[in-house]
């Protein structure tokens, strides 16, 4: 059973949710935000509280319901205070630089990297090599993240590449020096 679908989400007083026709309509100072309803899931608002409840307990229900409870959480916290991503380049020559909505890498290649950002992620650069995306749609925020981080992923060895900030990662070691 999900313990995280039971789980009421208790709505700020600027935020408005409304279900119409299989789907969840979140409405706050920071924009608004629209998501399809699972199969077999009811989402009930009363009094500034917000439940989502499950109609069987079949197993890809109740995984459903845990689902749709954390995806409706996220746009209420969304809505109300957005989400950010930290990026970083590591990496001798690696650096960004920010035009318009479309983001101009250069990670090594033979060419420079263009990415085109989606309409609803902003975007700032720090020091060429410190990207800051933000947004109020999670989903879209961490697909956006992993999509830029694909274009040069950390090298196994020297650690070089697009990583989150902070990340730490564990290195295999180089070559054992020939023994005589």
């Amino acid at each position: 059973m999900s313990k995280i679908g039971r789980k009421p989400i208790i709505l700020p007083k600027d935020v408005t949710v409304v279900v119409t026709n299989n789907k969840v309509k979140v409405q706050g100072p920071k924009g608004s935000l629209e998501h399809d309803l699972m199969p077999n899931i009811k989402v009930e608002v009363k009094d500034g509280i917000v439940e989502v409840k499950r109609e069987n307990d079949k197993k890809q229900t109740m995984a459903f319901h845990g689902l749709m409870r954390a995806k409706i959480n996220n746009m209420v916290v969304g809505v109300t205070q957005g989400f950010t991503k930290e990026l970083e380049l590591v990496g001798v020559g690696y650096r960004a630089d920010l035009q318009g909505n479309v983001l101009n890498f250069t990670l090594g290649y033979s060419h420079p990297v263009k990415f085109e950002l989606p309409k609803n992620i902003n975007c700032t650069v720090e020091k060429q090599t410190k990207i800051v995306l933000t947004s109020i749609d999670k989903e879209l925020l961490g697909q956006t993240a992993a999509n830029i981080m694909k274009l040069r992923m950390p090298d196994a060895y020297k650690g070089k590449g697009i990583r989150m900030a902070g990340a730490v990662l564990k290195l295999k070691p180089g070559k054992a020096a020939a023994k005589k």
